[in-house]
């Protein structure tokens, strides 16, 4: 088995761990010191700042579950070179308050050391991820538009 093939089937246990809600095991896949960082509005989503270690990844994860019943994914595309894997994954939350999902499409990057993750870089439409979380077209919003377009 390559590196390459071997940490994509590391990256897809981390998910799926993540998915089934099981913290403990995606940070068993991470370094001590794992670095986090997302391209997110933190204003809007402030449990998104970047963080650096198992503790605050956990910490992270814990409020994401917190407010999410439900994680599905599904990864159309996920390329290896060495200890980097980059993914192309569709996400599908479904909020505890209401039962709506959010879905929305993220690129995320990992880096591996000694045969764990060492870094998690995401990127995601946050325009479009706000909306959702809000429940409402924030377009009006930045533009000074009335929410009617007025």
């Amino acid at each position: 088995m390559t590196v390459e093939s071997l940490n994509r089937q590391r990256v897809v246990h981390l998910l799926d761990a993540f998915a089934r809600g099981d913290i403990e095991a995606a940070l068993a896949c991470c370094t001590d010191d794992v670095d986090f960082l997302t391209h997110a509005p933190i204003d809007v989503l402030p449990h998104m700042v970047p963080r650096h270690g198992k503790q605050e990844l956990r910490e992270l994860w814990q409020t994401v579950w917190s407010r999410y019943s439900e994680v599905r994914y599904k990864v159309p595309h996920i390329l290896a070179d060495g200890d980097e894997v980059a993914t192309y994954i569709q996400t599908y939350f479904r909020k505890r308050s209401n039962g709506r999902i959010v879905q929305f499409d993220m690129a995320v990057f990992y880096a591996f050391r000694g045969g764990l993750v060492a870094e998690i870089r995401e990127i995601i439409d946050s325009y479009d991820l706000v909306q959702q979380v809000l429940e409402r077209e924030i377009g009006p919003l930045i533009t000074g538009a009335g929410v009617d377009g007025v």
